[in-house]
């Protein structure tokens, strides 16, 4: 399939290379001349990673174009991924730039996190043709990709979509309305509120809570979701039972979760732990992926019934 990525930033890059390790085309697009190299660079470093998970042409760039023309992109692409700045005169200046220039049976799926679908379709002729395909960062990894479409866009687009992203190994969910934040940002948001909160209340430090989400909650989420999980402490009536017994106890914390603003005490917690974390971003991420890619792998070969090695 013939891909064109839009925007060749950390999300742009990473698209770039999962479409290139599932053997699609793929032309990239970006203003800036440098971005090839990045983009390149960042394909070579995530072979490996990739190659775990089973991609056959993890690293390859023989497919692979770069142009500083958002119009030469798209041209032929049967899909785009659009990661154009998270500003909506800029996705809507790019948008008139490609659309006369795009296949009639062309997708355009737009990694935006914040901008609502209908302001998206209001920079288009054609309002049918795009939906929006939220990842979740890492893409080349992370395999939730969240999908909104609309009483405009075409009913035979999102088969498309979803077909499309199931094909990469991806996990796509669908809205049925659209919301600011999605799904999985709205829950992170109020998740890191509840830390924060706990935080400036003196009950932990920032260090201790987030040792707690990672070695407790945060490695069941990784098989289900909190009522997936809840149904299951709760016996043979499941998530019903699970309510009868902890319900008042939810209840009243949810009463008593704080409201936090970034004020000056909150950005001083937060400046502290940020010290704490130290400079070594880079290190981070690579211990991130690298556990990233044995969680996933595991999930997959348990899927497919492979044995334990």
């Amino acid at each position: 399939m013939n891909i064109a990525v839009l925007g060749s930033g950390t999300i742009g890059q990473s698209w770039c290379a999962l479409f290139l390790a599932a053997g699609h085309q793929v032309v990239a697009y970006d203003p800036d001349s440098a971005m090839e190299a990045s983009i390149i660079r960042f394909i070579d470093s995530s072979k490996s990673a990739l190659q775990s998970l089973g991609y056959e042409f993890a690293g390859s760039t023989e497919r692979f174009q770069f142009s500083q023309s958002a119009s030469d992109a798209v041209r032929g692409a049967e899909l785009i991924q659009e990661n154009a700045p998270e500003k909506t005169h800029l996705k809507h200046q790019l948008f008139s730039e490609i659309e006369p220039f795009l296949d009639p049976r062309a997708v355009i799926l737009s990694s935006t996190s914040g901008i609502t679908l209908e302001e998206l379709q209001a920079g288009l002729k054609d309002p049918s043709r795009i939906v929006i395909a939220h990842p979740f960062n890492p893409p080349h990894l992370i395999p939730l990709v969240e999908l909104l479409g609309n009483k405009a866009t075409d009913p035979l687009v999102m088969g498309r979509v979803r077909a499309f992203y199931e094909s990469l190994g991806k996990v796509p969910v669908e809205l049925k309305k659209s919301v600011a934040g999605h799904i999985a940002n709205r829950i992170q948001a109020v998740v890191w509120q509840e830390a924060l909160h706990l935080a400036r209340e003196g009950v932990a430090s920032l260090e201790d809570i987030d040792k707690a989400i990672a070695n407790g909650p945060g490695i069941r989420w990784s098989i289900y979701g909190p009522n997936q999980l809840f149904s299951l402490a709760a016996g043979d009536r499941g998530l019903e039972a699970f309510v009868e017994h902890l319900g008042p106890s939810f209840q009243s914390w949810w009463s008593e979760a704080g409201r936090v603003e970034f004020d000056p005490k909150t950005l001083e917690i937060v400046r502290d732990y940020a010290k704490q974390c130290g400079d070594d971003l880079e290190a981070m991420k690579a211990h991130r992926d690298e556990l990233l890619v044995k969680i996933i792998a595991a999930k997959i070969a348990v899927a497919k019934g492979e044995p334990e090695e």
